[in-house]
């Protein structure tokens, strides 16, 4: 049977939504399943984590070493508690993608990225391509680390009541990478990579003063705000709402993309979006091939009147 261990992913106290996506990968492969919470204080952490359905238990390890989210001081700290577990799951975000690697080397297994299906508890598909292409992969014998794609799984529900179990780390701060600070954007908008909705403004909003358009009908139906990277590298607005292979890869119910062509990297960070909403004035778009729901038209007008009529 295996034994499956989820790397929690967290900030400020708080759990993040990715993490029940992981578990979701977890069940489908099958066995025991262990959330592992390493912060300086992660109780309250522990304790979200606890009530996620599919947990058997969740293993706190507290060391003030831990208190940022640096990967030099967390790899260390997941290969000391990693022994005996057959797979180590993490996110594929940020997070995820900066730590797996570590890990892998350390425990001297190659890393599986962006599992996105599980065949067995050795065989996985992932994308290629820019998802243009979907290959399968067989992993070797040994511990499985991989990263999970988010937006390929639906999140397990909170409905669990796992035992918590306190654990100790014999890990010193890295002398060779030190945490300066965070600097992060705070919005009262739903987080990109886990809201329902995402309306999301391209190149043709042509400033950053015209994107009020896209924020306010955003506000209006409770979503988060998106770009592509055309929209991005004119300096519209800033680089952690991009949306794109090179951006979020995200997975929301409904998903806008307005004044956006729909290049061949941004459609790689939308294609899991479960309906999509096309507005552009060309008619011959490539965002129209795949959009469900399609509207000709100039975005200055028709956003502003979809607003008003909500």
């Amino acid at each position: 049977m295996s034994k499956i261990l989820v790397i929690a992913e967290h900030a400020e106290g708080k759990l993040n939504a990715g993490t029940a996506k992981v578990l979701a990968a977890a069940t489908q492969i099958g066995g025991e399943v262990t959330v592992l919470v390493l912060a300086a204080d992660g109780a309250a952490v522990a304790a979200e984590a606890a009530k996620l359905a599919g947990v058997a238990k969740v293993v706190v390890a507290d060391n003030a070493a831990l208190a940022a989210p640096v990967a030099a001081n967390l790899a260390p700290a997941i290969v000391e508690l990693a022994a005996g577990y057959s797979h180590v799951l993490f996110p594929g975000t940020t997070f995820g993608k900066d730590l797996a690697p570590r890990v892998a080397a350390k425990l001297g297994v190659p890393q599986i990225s962006d599992v996105m299906a599980v065949h067995s508890a050795s065989s996985f598909d992932r994308p290629i391509y820019a998802g243009n292409a979907i290959t399968t992969v067989e992993a070797p014998a040994g511990t499985v680390v991989a990263t999970v794609r988010l937006a390929s799984f639906t999140a397990v529900a909170a409905t669990g009541s796992a035992a918590v179990e306190k654990a100790s780390v014999s890990v010193t701060a890295a002398t060779h990478t030190r945490y300066v600070k965070l600097e992060a954007q705070k919005s009262a908008r739903p987080d990109l990579q886990s809201a329902a909705k995402v309306v999301s403004g391209g190149r043709a909003l042509g400033s950053s003063e015209n994107f009020k358009v896209i924020y306010d009908f955003a506000d209006k139906i409770g979503a988060g705000v998106g770009a592509s990277r055309a929209a991005v590298d004119s300096g519209y607005v800033p680089n952690d709402m991009q949306v794109g292979q090179t951006g979020k890869i995200i997975a929301p119910e409904l998903y806008f993309a307005i004044g956006i062509s729909g290049a061949i990297q941004h459609l790689a960070g939308i294609k899991d979006a479960r309906t999509i909403v096309a507005i552009n004035k060309d008619a011959e778009a490539p965002i129209f091939e795949v959009a469900d729901i399609g509207l000709v038209g100039d975005l200055f007008t028709v956003v502003p009147e979809l607003t008003a009529k909500l």
